[in-house]
């Protein structure tokens, strides 16, 4: 099996060729990590850097990023399997009385793609439940989204909620949605806003990655 071809298919957003090549590569007995990066991780970066570039938008980025889990699916069994484990944890969800999910969705699915597990807390999320689930999960990372100026002081909810928990400087909280921008996050005391999911995902992965290095100095 061809990774190059791989990594093509899940740029074109071709998920059943992208399960068939994943299959034959680990028929082929490739190794996982090789399937799972220079396949599918690479693919999906270079289509963050197209859309931020303006050369794709966010139906084809939502191909993409379908075509990376139909791959995903097939070989996370594989991954646990041989050990290889995700570069971290983060956790998802759309603030209280906020039913909007397309963003979010999408930035989930590109985060996977970077190599992070997720956990999808889904729409109306009530804010104690994403320190809840933070703590459950041992999270690295919180993604809060709010797509209504009606909603969007409930992200100060819950990131006053990790502040008072004890242990703030174990999670690195992003933020987004439509009406948030850098300044709102600053006011509220996240760490991050990224504008999109292609930029989350890579701010996610640059912050994983360098926490990695840390902890292991």
């Amino acid at each position: 099996m061809d990774l190059k071809e791989l990594s093509l298919m899940v740029e074109k957003g071709n998920f059943k060729k992208v399960k068939e090549l994943v299959l034959q590569g680990i028929e082929e007995k490739l190794d996982p990590a090789a399937i799972l990066n220079e396949g599918m991780i690479s693919a999906m970066a270079e289509v963050g850097t197209k859309f931020k570039n303006g050369e794709i938008f966010v139906p084809e980025m939502l191909i993409a990023a379908r075509a990376m889990s139909a791959g995903l699916q097939v070989l996370e069994p594989i991954l646990a399997e041989t050990g290889i484990k995700p570069i971290g944890k983060a956790v998802i969800g759309t603030v209280r009385a906020d039913l909007h999910d397309i963003g979010k969705n999408l930035v989930k699915m590109m985060l996977k793609g970077a190599g992070i597990e997720v956990y999808d807390l889904g729409i109306d999320v009530p804010s104690e439940e994403f320190l809840k689930k933070a703590k459950e999960i041992n999270a690295d990372i919180v993604v809060i989204s709010a797509l209504l100026t009606t909603t969007m002081p409930h992200i100060k909810e819950v990131v006053n909620l990790f502040n008072q928990s004890g242990n703030r400087e174990n999670y690195y909280i992003m933020i987004g949605g439509a009406p948030v921008t850098s300044e709102f996050a600053e006011e509220v005391g996240a760490d991050l806003y990224t504008p999109d999911a292609a930029t989350a995902a890579e701010k996610a992965r640059e912050y994983l990655i360098s926490d990695l290095k840390i902890k292991s100095i």
